[in-house]
């Protein structure tokens, strides 16, 4: 939700950070500098966390509460803050407020929309009239899935992650699984056996064909609880993990079935429901 005090309607903003599910990811080759080319569906989702951003007198960044076992300076909420007020020589800070609903190194974006959020409200309320363009390649900066939340879509990439095309897929319902491990993206990619040579495909291949996740058997072997969770949901749909993990999903042609499915789990599993959608919630709200 929008928000804003009745003396100044700039002064305070709350926004959503949507989640995201990558439907495949191939890694199609490496290239010198160490980064991955890949081809992936970026599916938003309309659930994740939520940041409210007041301004404040100083130029001081305040972040509350703390996130456990990440140090305030590597936060990506507060490193955005401070990239878009180094390259705008914005002299005013923030306090911002998180919700967090989404776990740590679950492949869902948590960290890389919470930053994209952060850009697009500070370039807001800060008044930096820097353009969604200009906007993701600082997010480039913070990581490659930021770029796809700042532009806010559904969307096909190629490259690092940062050719995006928008696209308009089918709504549908998803179940996630949230296995109680934190998946290390770094290890992954770093790891000498993932697959790094799989062929590209087209948009059109892969709507009438599917894909594969490249990352996942690697961080089944690695991770037991990744493992067992897809081999729990594989029973009810199309499972597979999300980026490079820990999360699992499964996609429903309504609400019902996930949630009947959902009803199902094991003690030893937690999840959640949501929905596919095509455009963020975020520029919806920024340009009420």
């Amino acid at each position: 939700m929008l928000t804003s005090t009745p003396s100044s309607p700039t002064d305070t903003l709350t926004l959503p950070a949507p989640a995201k599910l990558n439907l495949f990811l191939h890694i199609t080759g490496q290239r010198e500098d160490g980064y991955h080319t890949l081809q992936t569906l970026f599916q938003l989702l309309d659930f994740g966390d939520e940041l409210s951003f007041s301004l404040r007198t100083d130029d001081e960044i305040r972040l509350a509460p703390e996130i456990e076992g990440v140090p305030h300076e590597d936060n990506l909420i507060i490193r955005a803050a401070r990239l878009l007020q180094g390259h705008s020589e914005n002299p005013t800070g923030a306090n911002i407020h998180l919700n967090k609903r989404l776990p740590l190194g679950g492949g869902i974006g948590g960290g890389s929309s919470n930053a994209a959020t952060t850009l697009l409200a500070l370039n807001q309320l800060w008044q930096t009239q820097l353009s969604l363009d200009e906007l993701a390649e600082l997010g480039r900066q913070l990581g490659a899935d930021v770029p796809v939340f700042v532009k806010g879509n559904t969307a096909w990439a190629e490259g690092v992650g940062e050719q995006l095309q928008a696209l308009e897929l089918p709504e549908k319902w998803y179940l996630v699984l949230t296995p109680n491990c934190h998946v290390s993206t770094a290890e992954v990619f770093s790891h000498k056996d993932l697959t790094r040579g799989t062929s590209s495909i087209t948009v059109a291949a892969f709507l009438e064909q599917g894909g594969v996740n490249d990352c996942q058997p690697l961080v089944q072997s690695l991770y037991n609880e990744v493992d067992l969770a897809l081999s729990w949901l594989s029973q009810f749909g199309d499972a597979k993990m999300t980026g490079t993990g820990a999360c699992v999903f499964a996609p429903f042609d309504n609400e019902a079935s996930a949630k009947a499915i959902l009803a199902k789990t094991p003690d030893t599993l937690n999840g959640f429901i949501a929905r596919g959608i095509n455009h963020s919630k975020v520029h919806e709200l920024l340009n009420r």
